[in-house]
């Protein structure tokens, strides 16, 4: 399950900082109508904080999310991403809609691209 991508668990754990603020704002920063698209932006930006903050990683707080677990989490939370307009029905919206899609595949890609695996030093 753990590839090993170009992209480093360093920018891996930034690009999830920068995500989760950015899922927080973008109801505010996007005029989001439906109160569904609001609230699951909102608590996705958090979700995404808490795990990049709680994995174990070169960016993260707290140091306890097992590696594996975070990107188990990752490539779920892609496909919840990419569906979730349409289990919560705010696909009729455009621009939440866009934006969950979008930012859905961008995780995804992401978390394929990472080199989740520790550089073992050599003896």
């Amino acid at each position: 399950m753990l590839r090993d991508g170009p992209i480093s668990r360093s920018i891996h754990g930034m690009i999830e900082y920068v995500a989760g603020v950015l899922f927080i704002a973008a109801p505010f920063l996007f005029s989001y109508d439906d109160g569904y698209a609001v609230g699951v932006s909102i608590a996705i930006g958090v979700l995404i904080l808490v795990m990049a903050a709680a994995t174990v990683g070169p960016t993260s707080l707290i140091k306890s999310i097992p590696v594996t677990v975070h990107a188990a989490v990752d490539y779920a939370l892609a496909v919840f991403l990419i569906a979730a307009p349409f289990i919560f029905r705010f696909n009729d919206e455009g621009a939440p809609t866009a934006f969950f899609i979008i930012l859905g595949v961008a995780h995804l890609l992401v978390t394929i691209g990472t080199k989740f695996k520790e550089s073992s030093p050599t003896t």
